[in-house]
């Protein structure tokens, strides 16, 4: 099954949070804090007023709780508004 959104919907998919700090300490599962990086998986086509500025395939920091979270065939993706993605990671 195939995700296309509509209007100014991006459609990401979470990477996964670091397991080992820096310094090299193993975090267990219930001390990783939620990812906020995120790859862009589809882009709706804009609207009138806001015209798309990310693509598929963009690295994309998000706001911490932002979106609508959808499980579609054992994948875990996040629905957000282009205005809920603060930058774009290069």
């Amino acid at each position: 099954m195939k995700i296309k959104p509509l209007a100014d919907r991006v459609v990401i998919k979470m990477l996964e949070a670091e397991e080992t700090t820096k310094s090299g300490i193993v975090l267990p599962g219930s001390a990783k804090e939620k990812p906020q990086v995120a790859e862009v998986i589809a882009v709706g086509p804009g609207t009138e007023k806001e015209k798309m500025e990310v693509k598929v395939g963009d690295k994309v920091l998000i706001s911490k709780y932002s979106g609508t979270e959808v499980k579609l065939d054992s994948d875990q993706y996040t629905i957000v508004k282009q205005g809920d993605i603060l930058a774009v990671v290069e």
